[in-house]
């Protein structure tokens, strides 16, 4: 047993001894004594153990605790605020770009933002058009399969006698004619990598009842119309270059415009509530999302649309569009902090307590060792 239980026991014992008295005696007055006593106060005595190596060795394991304190837990960790992790956001965003496309299988083209955004309403995913392969004129009906030389030379036994000739395909019945298939080795789209995005993103903290946007208050309205997000300079205009948001990821527009890919864009709001509203700024990181450094055989992005008319005669038919972009998905994280006295005074008991700890643990040194 320490030091310190034996001396909590022979309290105990003496309080113990007095109270067995009092009850002999019974009298009045040694009651009165009784409850008097236990509203002193003893305090352990203590002994100075001239040891320079456990000194040495207190005073060290003393600094070592109080810099924890200070430095990890109240600088670093800013363990006397209260912490908001549950941040509340909203963003909305809003593309602007013109281009023209001629290819000598869809002819010319004008592409404006409700032609390539998809979806158009401006929402936290949208994708963006960069290439594309449009089969036109699709009507129900039978019609022969398209078929490429490799499945030519693997499939020659399942040729088909039609009117009297071996085609080397088969007839289906499906939309014809067939998808074409053949993509542009160039994105056609490939002025898109001038187009510009508006991210407008709002984040609220409830518990502190803070709010914040990524825009500048100010009174010109100008400036959105002619700033462009940089930074250093221009931190909070939230208008983007398509091409830098790819170029920041570590690739190049005009490649991944061909395939498609998908794209993360990360805004990261740290905020410390016991500084200016003004040091709460957003952070912004981009990433390539749909490949990585050991696997690309399975990157792009691509899908497909149709878009249904009827003829004269009230005949349906449709063009189909399988089309190539780039897939950007905005995610929002926060933190925020204030200071608290709940939090303080814990991280001061953990000092405290560590402190006591170790000189308990050199109490039994000195006394049994």
């Amino acid at each position: 047993m320490s030091a310190g239980g034996l001396a909590a026991a022979a309290a105990c014992l003496s309080v113990l001894s007095v109270f067995l008295t009092r009850a002999h005696s019974g009298g009045m007055a040694g009651w009165g004594l009784f409850f008097v006593s236990l509203l002193n106060y003893k305090t352990e005595k203590y002994v100075i153990a001239e040891n320079r190596r456990i000194g040495i060795l207190f005073r060290l394991y003393q600094l070592a605790v109080l810099g924890y304190i200070i430095g990890w837990v109240f600088v670093v960790r800013k363990g006397y605020q209260e912490r908001e992790e549950a941040v509340q956001t909203s963003v909305i965003t809003k593309l602007k770009g013109v281009t023209l496309t001629n290819s000598s299988e869809t002819g010319l083209h004008l592409w404006s933002a409700e032609d390539y955004v998809i979806p158009p309403n401006g929402e936290q995913v949208f994708f963006i058009v960069t290439n594309y392969i449009e089969t036109p004129n699709q009507r129900l009906g039978f019609c022969s399969e398209v078929s490429t030389p490799e499945w030519d030379e693997s499939h020659q036994q399942f040729s088909i006698l039609i009117s009297e000739q071996f085609t080397g395909t088969c007839e289906i019945n499906a939309w014809c004619p067939v998808e074409y298939s053949k993509r542009p080795s160039e994105p056609l789209l490939s002025d898109a990598e001038n187009f510009t995005i508006y991210i407008k993103n709002f984040i609220r903290f409830p518990k502190f009842e803070f709010s914040k946007s990524n825009v500048l208050e100010t009174s010109d309205d100008s400036y959105l119309k002619r700033c462009s997000y940089d930074r250093e300079m221009h931190p909070y205009c939230p208008i983007f270059r398509l091409g830098d948001l790819v170029s920041w990821t570590g690739h190049d527009f005009q490649d991944m415009a061909v395939k498609g890919g998908s794209v993360g864009v990360l805004i990261e709001w740290n905020c410390d509530l016991d500084k200016d509203s003004s040091r709460c700024n957003p952070q912004y990181s981009f990433t390539r999302l749909d490949m990585n450094l050991n696997n690309s055989v399975t990157s792009g992005y691509n899908f497909r649309y149709a878009r249904y008319f009827k003829d004269q005669n009230g005949e349906t038919y449709r063009t189909l569009y399988k089309v190539y972009g780039i897939r950007f998905d905005i995610m929002i994280n926060g933190q925020a902090g204030k200071f608290n006295i709940v939090p303080t005074l814990i991280a001061i008991g953990s000092g405290v307590a560590l402190l006591g700890a170790v000189s308990n643990l050199l109490k039994y040194y000195v006394v049994y060792v």
